[in-house]
């Protein structure tokens, strides 16, 4: 990715290993703006549903999906990461998402404000 990424995907590589984690990245990589960078991490603590994968946006709210497969959700999570992307609070129900990710989601945390203010 080039230096103008401001995004994150974060694929964890603790439950399925980084052989799974790359197949998911190199996927995504041919399918989302040059704005993430895509990363693979240590774990997410999303075990009971691996593969765990975040998005992440300055200013915006937070994602965690979990059960991902990168044959049958990669473009549902392209889709959303584009959403992601144009949303500028990232904020989204479910049922904005797309439908496979619908009871994907593990976790949504608020956008991190500076000095703590909402």
């Amino acid at each position: 990715m080039t230096g103008s990424s401001d995004h994150s995907i974060l694929i964890c590589t603790s439950c399925k290993g980084g052989g799974e984690a790359n197949k998911l990245r190199a996927a995504l990589a041919e399918r989302v703006s040059e704005r993430f960078t895509l990363r693979a991490v240590d774990c997410m603590a999303g075990c009971d549903h691996p593969i765990a994968v975040g998005l992440q946006g300055p200013g915006k709210t937070q994602y965690l999906f979990g059960e991902i497969e990168a044959q049958d959700d990669i473009e549902a999570i392209a889709c959303f990461a584009e959403q992601f992307l144009a949303s500028e609070t990232g904020w989204s129900n479910a049922s904005q998402r797309p439908q496979r990710l619908y009871n994907k989601t593990l976790a949504r945390l608020p956008a991190y404000r500076h000095g703590g203010k909402v």
